[in-house]
């Protein structure tokens, strides 16, 4: 298991050090995407054939674990998403019906685009195989929470196949969430991501994140994130 601290305030860190987890802090925030590009980096440096990456906040069932890394190890999938919106489980887990709404007709806009009929692109839980991570030209893409949907159309321009497993979902007060500004400029970016795909695959413009030659993680070139020891508790 492998934790990457986003320069946060609170006691991710030592928590999680205290648990024996793989633990690497970034000194400064660098962001939704960049804090994903560590965790797949590190993942690779780990020697990992299957990589999992999950939301912290406890929307997502880790029980999915073991069948979302088997998909992906015995080669029926590249690429394996936990989804919320196969069977009923989002609304009954709470989600906000505004942003059902949104996740279904960002969904339906991208299956259109991106050509594919997948029942969610914006879930916080999946696995992907070495060959994904290392093929993908993934330091091309946005440090931001768009992040997620630029790595789905790369999957789909490289050729890879993608499967979902329904995920049941619970949502509550603690439960961390972008702020609406924060919502509609993702949603906003979901459509150029689609518009750069199709604009691509037509050869009307081409983009570096769907190009081979685009920048990969550099796994042996770069300087791992910093750890320091940690410090005594003030009420210790």
């Amino acid at each position: 298991m492998i934790l990457v601290d986003d320069a946060s305030q609170d006691e991710t860190s030592r928590l999680a050090r205290q648990l024996g987890i793989t633990t690497f802090i970034h000194s400064r925030n660098l962001g939704y995407g960049g804090n994903q590009k560590t965790c797949y980096r590190e993942a690779l440096r780990a020697g990992a054939d299957v990589t999992i990456m999950v939301h912290p906040d406890y929307q997502y069932t880790p029980a999915l674990v073991t069948a979302m890394a088997s998909m992906v190890a015995n080669g029926v999938y590249d690429t394996v998403l936990g989804s919320r919106m196969l069977g009923t489980s989002a609304l009954k887990g709470g989600m906000p019906r505004y942003k059902y709404v949104a996740n279904r007709i960002l969904t339906l806009i991208e299956n259109v685009m991106l050509q594919r009929k997948l029942s969610e692109y914006h879930t916080g839980y999946r696995a992907f195989s070495r060959e994904v991570l290392e093929s993908l030209p993934l330091e091309e893409n946005s440090n931001d929470f768009v992040f997620d949907n630029e790595m789905l159309a790369q999957a789909v321009a490289f050729g890879y196949r993608i499967g979902e497993v329904s995920c049941p979902t619970r949502y509550f007060v603690e439960a961390s969430s972008i702020s609406f500004p924060r919502a509609v400029r993702y949603g906003l970016g979901v459509l150029a991501v689609c518009l750069k795909y199709r604009l691509h695959r037509w050869g009307l413009r081409r983009f570096s994140i769907f190009e081979p030659e685009g920048r990969r993680l550099s796994v042996g070139g770069y300087a791992r994130a910093e750890v320091p020891p940690i410090p005594p508790r003030a009420d210790a």
